[in-house]
């Protein structure tokens, strides 16, 4: 594992003034040169001793600017240059400037791109990795976001489910980003989506049982904020080999697969419809109660138990059909 090494660079401004006239020289040495050759062929004359070497100190003085020039480094808030010369790790500038340094630190680094086959002799086939562009060596320290892909994963009672995650992450280590992962970007792609099927595996969708000891798990429908800190937790695991820090972790999308969508609505529906029965039933026993009482105790109708069966079948028929009830009225006796 690499470790992330703190440099500091020079002031870009005092090596910019001595490129400018180091480019000056090169130049006027150039000029001179060619004019002291012009006037003496115009003249005649043999040429002068000194204006061959004085060209040969301009081209070397141009080759040397352009040398210097090739070593100023730029870094807006938030960024940071991973030198490296000749395949060794020096260091890392994280404060913002102008700087100048090593003209031979490395530009950019060498990734392997992804395998593909390829057929060989006798006919069988092998793989050959491809070299793909390479990355650059400043890095960028902002918070990036990874707005991941809906995948369908089974939930921990093996029911199929779409879910999607959006990732807040940052580079926290530049040297572990660059050089113990491949690509930390790609990296930082697969281990989300490792991540989120891991965690859905782990967690039913919703509540499927009536008893208060199944209702108190987590669920991925009803406890957002603790699949969500799960999440965060598995993903801060999982990228620190890549010196990348995760913000935060949010699900953006959560449904029930395609195939069994309908048959969990209607689930859903009935327990609605069950939930609303069982209100209505409690309501309207609590209702046929009091009116009982209150005709018994204030003397209104003297009940017996056949006359206190047929008002509450009256009443709970009122009080749980669907439809308004039509009123009969009697004109004899109840028995």
């Amino acid at each position: 594992m690499t470790s992330e090494k703190l440099i500091k660079a020079k002031s870009g401004w005092a090596m910019l003034v001595i490129t400018v006239l180091v480019f000056a020289a090169s130049c006027a040495g150039l000029v001179w040169s060619i004019m002291l050759l012009a006037t003496a062929d115009d003249a005649g004359l043999p040429e002068p001793p000194y204006a061959g070497p004085m060209m040969l100190a301009g081209f070397l003085l141009l080759a040397l600017g352009f040398v210097l020039s090739s070593g100023f480094i730029a870094l807006q808030p938030g960024e940071a240059k991973v030198c490296l010369l000749f395949g060794n790790y020096i260091g890392t500038i994280r404060e913002s400037g102008f700087y100048w340094a090593n003209p031979f630190y490395s530009r950019k680094m060498s990734e392997s791109g992804p395998n593909e086959e390829v057929a060989e002799e006798g006919g069988k086939k092998g793989t050959l990795t491809v070299k793909a562009a390479g990355i650059s060596t400043k890095v960028s320290l902002r918070a990036r976001t990874h707005n991941g892909e809906r995948i369908k994963v089974n939930d921990k009672q093996g029911n199929p489910i779409e879910i999607a995650t959006v990732v807040v992450w940052h580079v926290s280590d530049t040297a572990k980003a660059l050089f113990d992962v491949d690509n930390y970007i790609s990296y930082v792609s697969m281990q989300t989506e490792t991540a989120l099927r891991h965690v859905a595996s782990i967690y039913a969708y919703d509540h499927m049982e009536d008893d208060d000891a199944a209702n108190t798990s987590i669920t991925l429908r009803s406890n957002i904020e603790d699949v969500s800190n799960s999440l965060k937790e598995e993903l801060g695991l999982r990228l620190a080999p890549a010196g990348v820090e995760v913000d935060d972790a949010r699900l953006t999308h959560l449904a029930y697969a395609p195939e069994i969508a309908p048959a969990m609505l209607r689930r859903q529906q009935a327990e609605a419809i069950i939930a609303a029965r069982k209100k209505i039933v409690e309501g309207a026993v609590s209702m046929v109660d009091m009116a009982l009482t209150e005709l018994s105790d204030g003397g209104i109708v003297d009940f017996d138990e056949d006359r206190k069966a047929t008002m509450a079948s009256n009443l709970m028929v009122v009080l749980c059909g669907e439809s308004e009830a039509q009123p009969v009225l009697n004109t004899g006796s109840l028995y």
